[in-house]
């Protein structure tokens, strides 16, 4: 009996290694592209939260006042608020150069204009671009170069460059921080300033890589060091979203002469205790007056 033929070899895949279909691969690059759209908007709105509508008038402080249309080097128009030094003020020349904030815009700073103001020097409030009346959409580098058009509007309305005190409210504190690395200015001021995005980014949203994903910098420690003026640090220990040890990090980056002052209440209270904060800015112009000029950049 004969044997039966052996079963005949499979034959071999032409192809052994699929290749992705076209299509497939097109979804891909769109999923990856919706992505990064999605992620670079929710990093957007999370460190700006800009508002048109103004819920105050500078007119509430019964003091004089300019309203302003500042144009920045990059062609956009800027709203602002000057407010002079009251009468003959021996500290008319000083003036405090104010970088408020992520939320809100110019009108919700009046309380902290008419702290400083009380301390006999002028103030200017500005909003950045995309803020309040000014034009254009925020990002970093524009807000530093809104800064800088505030900057150079003071020195042209006559105040010295060694008498601008740059002020930093929170995300301000950076735009002011890097102020001071960029032009000369008689001293730094911040309110309850974080030390960058990436850190602060990384305690809110512990779960996620944040310092990989966020392009976005605002390193107001790193500016510190490059920072050669005097330096007050304002801080609450309740601040319940830029924690204490921010406001140490950056007191420890800084330059001597500095001093770090607690204020009272949460992050978006502290402002309101301007008692504090009236004395300690009081207490750094009397520094001032009665030191030397310090370096600047």
């Amino acid at each position: 009996m004969d044997s039966p033929d052996p079963p005949a070899p499979r034959a071999a895949p032409k192809n052994p290694t699929r290749r992705p279909r076209p299509r497939v691969t097109g979804r891909l690059i769109l999923y990856t592209a919706l992505l990064w759209i999605m992620l670079r908007w929710f990093e957007h709105h999370q460190i700006y939260a800009p508002t048109r509508t103004h819920d105050a008038s500078p007119e509430e402080l019964g003091r004089p006042f300019e309203d302003l249309t500042l144009t920045t080097e990059d062609g956009l128009h800027l709203h602002a608020w000057y407010f002079p030094a009251a009468g003959q003020s021996p500290r008319a020349q000083f003036a405090a150069l104010v970088c408020h904030g992520n939320g809100g815009n110019i009108s919700h700073r009046l309380p902290l204009a008419s702290a400083l103001l009380d301390t006999g020097i002028a103030v200017l409030l500005f909003d950045y671009r995309g803020y309040g009346r000014s034009e254009g959409r925020p990002d970093e580098a524009g807000t530093y170069i809104d800064a800088q058009t505030a900057w150079q509007w003071l020195v042209q309305r006559g105040h010295p460059p060694q008498a601008i005190l740059a002020v930093g409210e929170s995300l301000g504190g950076a735009i002011a921080s890097h102020l001071a690395t960029q032009k000369p200015v008689a001293a730094l001021i911040l309110m309850g300033a974080f030390t960058s995005i990436p850190d602060l980014g990384s305690e809110l949203y512990p779960w996620l890589p944040v310092r990989s994903l966020v392009r976005t910098r605002y390193a107001t420690r790193d500016h510190l060091t490059r920072v050669h003026v005097p330096v007050l640090i304002l801080h609450s220990r309740q601040d319940e979203l830029v924690r204490f040890h921010h406001a140490e990090a950056n007191f420890a980056a800084a330059h001597p002469p500095k001093w770090l002052r607690e204020l009272r209440g949460s992050h978006n209270d502290s402002l309101a205790d301007t008692e504090q904060i009236r004395a300690a800015v009081d207490e750094l112009i009397r520094f001032l007056q009665t030191t030397p000029a310090s370096r600047s950049p």
